[in-house]
């Protein structure tokens, strides 16, 4: 099952438990129940600390639970945590024996606070690089709070029970079996879920904060380096996000950041969030901003935030970075199948269609890559582009279009998603040459339309292009005094991570220089 290098990586890090644990498996007479009886079976050797049992009592099989000795096990994995699962099982391993999680202590004692005894469920793919944050969040949800328990299910172990429930996104999260959510979730985003007086208790801590120098809005890439460079001034720095890591964090292989030959999102989001706080950078996160009022309107002479939840925040300057987010079609039947055979993320959802049909909208890189992905699973992949051609770049379109169950269809307007009600059976677009209405019979639709800029909070406060975008001069400024703009939010072209990265430092760079020039340096 696991090879001799995942061996020996495994059994160093085994060497950090702090107490012995058990593995309880729930086994049928399955093949499926043979391969984690191998898995168990060879973790177990890997450390005296870790005993196999096989007979456990979990009404999901095949299963296996982690417990410390003498405990009933409380996180179960449902299928074989490898892929992006592999460090899910690495870390239940560690933290259920009582190895403490790098989280703060402030996030942990929240956990602690929930006092729930709730069982939690997650169906996840082993190729979705988003599952993992959420299994992880549940699996601590589970570990500090006595009565209850976290399941990962793998859906490609339990294919009929997908069918039944009509999963067709993941990660899909379900508490004592009702539905709570779906895609990628922060441990935060959880915690603030469960725990319904949140939003009152993070209105009070922010509107206790004083004053920043610099406060960034945003934690993509651009927030992140603005942020990064004022903090590294000596000057008071804060980030107010709905998500750290932003976009980044819903993309999957990064090979054009110069000196990092390949990476994934999450991994290059995680990195980023310590290099951030390395400089003690105040991050709020799941904070959403409502208003902005200048400097020259304010009655305090600061850049003033009102965020949703009631709080108020003030700066001497602001850096809005709020980056992008993918375009929907807005078509009938969009909204109504979202998460039910209409997604945005093939690398997450795809398996859930294995062997089905199904359409991707969209004909450049993003949707000729999603197609290209596709094609490996599903029975069979068509291309819908809006335009006379694709938009892709020759060497991607060269590839797609020597596979053998694709199809590519140009000039079609995607005017319809059908359903049954429950689950996509369709697409309606119409030609834009001949005019003539047409359907596609599918079981998915991967949307891959481009981006749009988050910014209809700052409409009628600050100066947007026709697009959306915010308007800065090559200072980073706005028309907003004291308010500077860096990313893909902006007017600056082409949206690429990098970009992002340079007009952030460059963000912050101007913010510092204004602040040095108001006289605001004290």
């Amino acid at each position: 099952m696991l090879d001799q290098n995942i061996k020996a990586q495994l059994k160093t890090y085994l060497e950090r438990l702090e107490s012995p644990i058990e593995l309880i498996a729930s086994l049928d007479d399955s093949q499926k129940s043979d391969q984690i009886k191998e898995l168990v079976t060879e973790i177990a050797e890997l450390s005296d600390l870790v005993t196999a049992r096989f007979d456990g009592q979990n009404s999901r099989r095949p299963s296996f639970g982690i417990a410390k000795a003498g405990e009933a096990a409380r996180v179960f994995f449902a299928g074989l945590p490898m892929g992006h699962e592999f460090t899910s099982l690495i870390l239940a391993l560690l933290q259920v024996s009582g190895y403490a999680p790098k989280i703060s202590d402030e996030v942990l004692q929240q956990i602690k606070d929930l006092n729930i005894s709730q069982n939690f469920e997650v169906f996840v793919s082993l190729s979705c690089h988003n599952c993992p944050d959420v299994v992880q969040a549940l699996n601590l949800i589970a570990i500090y709070n006595p009565g209850s328990s976290a399941t990962m299910i793998d859906g490609a172990f339990f294919q009929d029970e997908v069918e039944q429930r009509k999963i067709m996104a993941v990660p899909m999260l379900f508490q004592e079996g009702e539905h709570i959510g779906q895609g990628r979730m922060t441990l935060e985003e959880i915690i603030a879920k469960l725990d319904t007086g949140a939003a009152a208790k993070d209105a009070a801590r922010l509107n206790a904060k004083q004053a920043f120098d610099v406060l960034v809005v945003g934690g993509g890439p651009a927030g992140a380096t603005a942020a990064m460079y004022a903090a590294r001034k000596g000057i008071r720095t804060g980030i107010v996000a709905e998500r750290f890591g932003g976009q980044v964090m819903d993309t999957m292989d990064i090979e054009n950041f110069i000196s990092v030959l390949k990476t994934q999102g999450p991994t290059f989001g995680s990195s980023m969030e310590q290099h951030v706080r390395h400089y003690e950078v105040d991050i709020m996160n799941l904070q959403k901003v409502q208003t902005i009022t200048g400097a020259d309107q304010s009655a305090s002479g600061l850049v003033e935030l009102e965020l949703e939840n009631g709080a108020k925040l003030s700066s001497k300057t602001v850096i809005l970075s709020t980056g992008a987010r993918w375009r929907e079609m807005n078509i009938p039947g969009e909204q109504e199948y979202r998460t039910r055979g209409v997604a945005y993320c093939p690398h997450c959802d795809g398996p859930l269609f294995k062997g089905k049909k199904v359409a991707v909208v969209g004909g450049g890189n993003s949707g000729v890559e999603a197609a290209i992905d596709l094609a490996g699973i599903v029975e069979h992949v068509t291309l819908v582009e809006f335009g006379d051609e694709l938009r892709a770049d020759q060497v991607l379109q060269n590839k797609l279009r020597s596979l053998p169950n694709v199809s590519i269809i140009v000039s079609a307007l995607s005017t319809e998603v059908l359903g049954d009600g429950s689950q996509v059976t369709g697409l309606k677009y119409q030609d834009r040459k001949t005019q003539q209405e047409h359907t596609l019979e599918l079981a998915g639709i991967f949307v891959q339309i481009g981006l749009l800029p988050n910014t209809e909070f700052l409409q009628g406060q600050v100066e947007l292009s026709n697009r959306g975008e915010i308007v800065v001069n090559d200072r980073n400024e706005t028309n907003i005094k004291g308010v500077f703009a860096a990313g893909d939010c902006t007017t600056v072209p082409y949206k690429q991570i990098i970009i992002a990265a340079g007009e952030g430092a460059k963000a912050s760079l101007s913010a510092f220089d204004y602040i040095i020039r108001s006289g605001h340096q004290d």
